[in-house]
């Protein structure tokens, strides 16, 4: 039972499971009326688990109005139950802090700064030990810029061929049905040529071989990372960028120009179904107009906005390869996220390149 005295709950018998409810309705009409700072459990001959958490109880409801409980008169049989079952004596968890919205911003610019910092850094590496690549071979796998160039090159050409033969024959199929209201079908092989050369070449080509050879590069480099197959170059004193990086680098370097090459003539083939088949222009008529159309300039900068974006290509993938983290996971990520900053990156350099040639 319990009783009120000079503000002091006294709690006296034993307090259990059994016990527990009509101790409940006994505090309740003594907290309407009063509001007791004290429990003294000195009378208590019984004590269980649940008489544990109903006193924990208790001393929560008096805290609602007073900062200070006292728990006084601890019988000495009693104290080892408290010790046992009582919640005050375990560890509490540590909150975990909640930033706010503006540090959450901050945070995610320096993120992005040492994102970037990094990427240069490694730009810069991949860079010289291309360069220092050209002239030795040392730490460079015997036949891996073959490799390389078939798997980044002739594999990616029968995709890169198929697509470019539909962006032809639609771009030229959607001009034509203009150009022909006004009689001006010649100049279908002069938008052609021009398109395909200076934008969508180079552009297209580029954004097909980020998705299948760019993510090809990052899913390879993470999956190295994570097995710590990179450690053990390091450990082995082989740069792993030497090793890994620069015969991709060096062999979409030079593939990369060969498939743009082949997407224009490709593109040009769909066009010409449409010129030949539909606005009944001659095959030497289309051919002249798209020779004389283009200038030596145009074809300088195809190439080397292909031969550019190849290098962002490689070095975006290597960027996320290196930088994962967690297991598998973590590679499917930074797949991922390669694909999509290097297409990003593509468009917005052709934007740029198309700003500056213009």
């Amino acid at each position: 039972m319990v009783r009120l005295i000079n503000g002091i709950l006294y709690f006296s018998e034993g307090i259990d499971k059994t016990t527990i409810p009509a101790l409940t309705e006994q505090l309740a009409l003594i907290f309407k009326a009063n509001k007791p700072l004290t429990l003294d459990i000195s009378g208590l001959t019984e004590l269980d688990s649940a008489g544990v958490a109903f006193l924990e109880t208790v001393q929560d409801q008096v805290k609602t109005y007073s900062k200070v409980v006292f728990l006084q008169g601890t019988p000495e049989h009693l104290k080892p139950i408290l010790k046992t079952f009582s919640s005050a004596l375990l560890p509490k968890e540590e909150q975990l802090y909640k930033p706010r919205y503006f540090e959450k911003v901050g945070d995610s610019i320096c993120l992005a700064g040492q994102s970037f910092y990094a990427a240069l850094v490694l730009t810069a590496d991949i860079l010289y030990w291309s360069l220092i690549g050209l002239f030795s071979s040392k730490n460079i796998r015997k036949g891996s810029f073959v490799q390389q160039g078939l798997l980044l090159g002739l594999q990616a050409l029968p995709v890169v061929g198929l697509l470019s033969l539909i962006i032809g024959f639609i771009l030229s199929l959607q001009s034509a049905a203009q150009l022909r209201n006004f009689g001006a079908n010649v100049f279908i092989a002069d938008l052609l040529a021009i398109s395909l050369v200076r934008e969508m070449g180079p552009m297209m080509t580029a954004i097909i071989v980020a998705g299948r050879s760019g993510s090809a590069i990052a899913s390879e480099i993470a999956s190295m990372q994570v097995s710590e197959e990179i450690d053990a170059l390091r450990m082995m004193a082989i740069n792993p960028i030497r090793y890994v990086v620069v015969p991709k680098f060096h062999a979409i370097t030079v593939v990369m120009p060969i498939l743009v090459s082949c997407a224009i003539l490709i593109g040009e083939l769909g066009g010409l179904l449409i010129a030949v088949g539909y606005l009944d222009l001659s095959l030497q008529t289309f051919v002249q107009r798209s020779i004389d159309i283009l200038s030596l300039k145009d074809i300088i900068i195809s190439l080397t906005k292909s031969t550019f974006f190849a290098w962002v290509i490689v070095i975006i993938g290597s960027h996320y390869g290196f930088s994962v983290k967690g297991g598998a996971e973590g590679v499917g990520k930074a797949t991922t996220d390669s694909v999509v900053a290097s297409i990003f990156a593509v468009i917005f350099f052709d934007a740029m390149f198309s700003l500056l040639y213009l």
